[in-house]
């Protein structure tokens, strides 16, 4: 057991480093070198809401000063739209601007392209179990991070 959750731990990360290689690739294809993939997948999580940055983190996404220092070259790219909150002026609300709703719509279809790829792998990935599973992990280790050991 704890040699399949050693592998295990080690395969998210490595997956995830992949997934990135993936959007570079993607992005490389529709010859957008502004941004890079860490930043496309930011665009990507906070997709057509407007949120504010402070739920963004609190999501688990990102991390404080990585996550402000890309938002803060996304806005200069043209990519976000950054406001004060009319509800409470300290808080900050992000939305994407057209750029980003445009660039995250091609990033959508090519996770169409991807999912069909991998459903013409042979043999091919059960995506439902291993997603199951993969969230069933998440609540675990966020019951341990709130909760601690039981």
């Amino acid at each position: 057991m704890t040699e399949d959750y050693h592998e295990l731990t080690r395969l998210i990360e490595r997956l995830h480093r992949r997934f990135l290689d993936v959007l570079r690739t993607e992005l490389n294809l529709m010859d957008i070198t502004d941004i890079n993939a860490v930043q496309a997948l930011l665009l990507a999580n906070i997709g057509d809401e407007e949120i504010n940055v402070r739920e963004l983190m609190s999501r688990g996404y990102y991390q404080g000063s990585n996550a402000s220092y890309n938002l803060k070259k996304l806005v200069e790219m043209g990519y976000l739209i950054q406001e004060k909150s009319e509800r409470d002026r300290r808080a900050t609300m992000i939305k994407l601007s057209e750029k980003g709703l445009d660039l995250v719509a091609k990033l959508s279809e090519t996770e169409v392209k991807q999912a069909e790829m991998l459903g013409r792998a042979n043999p091919s990935p059960d995506l439902e179990s291993t997603r199951k599973s993969l969230r069933q992990i998440e609540r675990i280790w966020t019951d341990y991070i709130h909760y601690g050991t039981s």
